[in-house]
């Protein structure tokens, strides 16, 4: 800390100064340190056996990294390219260049394999955990894999995220992901290989988008419906956030959704024999699955959008954009598990690396990674 005291001249007629300011003025400037590596080096003694003449070396006490790499350093280079989206060179890059730390491209490829197989067993514990839960948010987006079509999935609970890549993004890619128990309810769009669920909350941020399109089409008949259905969805909403900041109680919120939910059916149905193409078949979807339309009013605190799935994808999509995806199964493996540790943090309000510095530690030692579960 530097400060001014006696000695200083008054800046008015140059008189010495003298005392203190109980209160000065406090400027702060913050600067990074000098960043030097940290090197420690076990030296491991060879000897001769007098008797036998047999060399043996000692060993490596347990902890001990059997490569150049601390815990530390191995989820610092897994942050860098699961969570913060660099690329195999531009992590060695910053990793020499700012850290002093020698690397390259092989080497965060090296660093990365021993990441993904410490978040194996808390990835795995996640996933199987999806079974049980009463509600998922879930989304699915394109990539690559190897310059292959892929699909980048993912499930949302409460408190953490599962991200998984598949070939497919067809209705068996959901037993993969959800096992085949899963009987809880999925706020989802209204993809269709998500109907294999059967108890499903379609997204009303999506249809608001939807409606939206119909009252700025052309056609005046399609117009007139959007005009109308915006107005539901607008009243609609408009009930949901009063339940939400807690002005009105649940049958309160039931009790005014009833005239909306039949008005809407009632514009739907409308829609769906208006004999114009572009209303009839998505009205005809949604009279006929309306029930998926109302699950938030039919069963306490189910929401009625899926922005949480939305909110937790976007970070991979832009990832996908920048890194055209992964280019072996192996890759796909650590993206999907350092996104779901990542969101999964966030979700918790706890630090990825903290955590993921505590996994791999754990793995030099030979004990499992500490859970991402929460709760009983």
């Amino acid at each position: 800390m530097f400060g001014y005291g006696a000695g200083v001249r008054l800046r008015r007629c140059g008189e010495m100064l003298t005392g203190t300011d109980p209160e000065p003025i406090r400027h702060q400037v913050w600067e990074l340190p000098k960043i030097e590596p940290i090197i420690v080096e076990y030296q491991q003694h060879r000897l001769t056996c007098s008797c036998c003449g047999t060399v043996t070396c000692g060993v490596l006490r347990s902890g001990v990294p059997t490569g150049q790499f601390g815990a530390r350093l191995l989820a610092f280079t897994a942050l860098l390219m699961g969570h913060f989206r660099q690329s195999k060179r531009r992590a060695a890059f910053f990793l020499s260049d700012l850290l002093n730390m020698p690397c390259c491209p092989a080497a965060t490829v090296k660093m990365q394999n021993r990441v993904a197989a410490v978040l194996e067993q808390p990835y795995e514990e996640l996933r199987a955990r999806l079974a049980s839960e009463p509600q998922l948010f879930m989304d699915e987006s394109p990539t690559k894999q190897a310059n292959q079509k892929a699909w980048l999935w993912t499930a949302v609970a409460s408190t953490y995220a599962v991200f998984a890549i598949f070939s497919s993004r067809a209705a068996t890619a959901l037993p993969k992901l959800l096992g085949d128990s899963f009987g809880g309810i999925i706020n989802c769009d209204r993809a269709k290989m998500y109907w294999r669920a059967k108890r499903l909350q379609w997204c009303w941020a999506h249809l608001k988008r939807d409606v939206q399109a119909l009252v700025e089409h052309h056609d005046s008949q399609v117009k007139r419906l959007g005009i109308d259905l915006k107005r539901q969805v607008g009243i609609m909403f408009s009930i949901w956030h009063r339940y939400k900041s807690g002005s009105i109680s649940w049958k309160t919120f039931r009790s005014e959704m009833q005239p909306v939910r039949h008005e809407v059916n009632a514009l739907l149905l409308r829609g769906m024999f208006s004999g114009n193409k572009r209303l009839k078949g998505m009205c005809k979807e949604l009279y006929t699955h309306r029930e998926w339309l109302w699950t938030f009013v039919e069963h306490q605190g189910i929401e009625p959008t899926n922005n949480t799935a939305e909110r937790a994808l976007r970070p991979a999509v832009i990832y996908r954009k920048l890194s055209f995806g992964t280019q072996s199964e192996a890759g796909s493996r650590f993206i999907e598990r350092m996104l779901t540790v990542s969101e999964t943090c966030r979700l918790q309000k706890r630090s990825a690396f903290q955590w993921l510095c505590d996994a791999v530690e754990a793995s030099l030692h030979g004990q499992p990674a500490p859970t991402l579960l929460t709760g009983p």
